[in-house]
């Protein structure tokens, strides 16, 4: 039996679980998120737990009864707390500045680099060179701060470009002269 799939997921108050089949529908505090799961998986509610289920030992069966679960409880977590992903920009002369509800990077570029806020996720500036990408919905919030870190990868060799809070770079050791 899978270890993560057999833990229940203990919903908290004021969230509301509606099972359709195959679909799951929670609403929080912090918004509604859906999921469909996949075919062999099923899931129950009762007593303010949810708890996901698979019918058989198949190969199957079992690579995605863990993974439904993970992806349902990051649902729970969601609507009640959201996620965040923190990154920190080096660099001199590298810096990012809100605009509205969008952001405006200078990275070294002849222009500044704009994004734009997708639906469901927030930018946050702390300093020039902090800022933070948040939402209620895990992928979203982590492939946003993957498309923004991705604009100036971290250097090897100097460190300087975007990286995620607490990510360590592997330096290079560069050329030596004689």
């Amino acid at each position: 039996m899978s270890r993560i799939g057999k833990l229940p997921i203990s919903v908290p108050a004021g969230v509301e679980v509606q099972i359709d089949g195959q679909h799951i529908k929670v609403k929080g505090p912090k918004g509604t998120l859906e999921h469909t799961i996949a075919e062999p998986i099923t899931a129950e509610f009762a007593d303010g737990t949810l708890t996901v289920k698979r019918p058989d030992d198949e190969r199957t069966s079992r690579a995605l009864h863990g993974l439904s679960r993970t992806l349902v409880n990051n649902l729970v977590v969601g609507v009640t707390d959201g996620y965040e992903k923190k990154l920190e920009i080096h660099g001199v002369g590298y810096r990012v500045q809100a605009k509205g509800s969008d952001l405006e990077f200078a990275l070294g570029y002849s222009h500044p680099v704009k994004i734009e806020a997708p639906e469901g996720i927030t930018f946050k500036v702390e300093t020039p060179t902090r800022f933070s990408v948040s939402g209620i919905d895990k992928q979203k919030v982590g492939q946003t701060a993957a498309v923004i870190r991705k604009l100036r990868r971290p250097d090897p060799y100097k460190g300087k470009g975007l990286r995620y809070e607490g990510e360590r770079i592997r330096r290079k050791v560069g050329k030596t002269g004689k």
